[in-house]
């Protein structure tokens, strides 16, 4: 195969206001809790290629504006639409309430395989994600319609929380449209 790189020019999908404009997928992300700024900037980021609606920020998780989100957001700190909430737990019932279906990921009893997720036309879906050492809150994942699990095989038993966002958000993200 004889393929050339694309040049920046050719990847410029569009401006930030245009972005932000865009119709996006009826599809949001709540960080439960995640320490590390830069796996935030990177679930921002995967979000801004995703058309996500919103990610929703709750409990420890930083906020922008923050070097070290910048540094793996690369600008998607200002094009994806974000907000903060004290309660991550609250903030899931407020959402179920208003008709999202809440999708933990999470290694649970009960769980379904990513791969054998797909989601409906006509839904609204909230993510969450939870904290890199001990997972999406309990409450969280007792009031969850879904509770979606990556296999493990080998000998770790988990990933990084912005891996695991990333894999999900493309799965639940390509059976979805805007």
């Amino acid at each position: 195969m004889n393929a050339k790189k694309k040049n920046i020019a050719e990847l410029t999908n569009c401006s930030v206001e245009e972005y932000r404009e865009a119709e996006k997928l009826p599809f949001a992300v709540l960080l439960d809790n995640v320490r590390s700024m830069q796996n935030v900037g990177s679930i921002l980021r995967t979000s801004d290629a995703f058309l996500i609606k919103e990610v929703v920020m709750a409990g420890i998780t930083g906020v922008p504006p923050h070097k070290e989100i910048s540094k793996t957001a690369l600008g998607a700190e200002d094009s994806v639409s974000w907000r903060y909430v004290k309660d991550a737990v609250e903030e899931c019932v407020r959402m179920k309430e208003d008709g999202w279906t809440v999708c933990v990921l999470e290694q649970a009893h009960g769980s379904i395989d990513l791969m054998d997720f797909a989601p409906e036309e006509g839904k609204k879906y909230l993510l969450v994600v939870g904290n890199e050492v001990s997972g999406v809150d309990q409450r969280i994942v007792d009031m969850a319609d879904i509770i979606l699990e990556i296999p493990m095989h080998g000998v770790k038993h988990s990933l990084n929380v912005a891996v695991s966002a990333g894999m999900a958000i493309w799965r639940m993200a390509s059976g979805l449209s805007v």
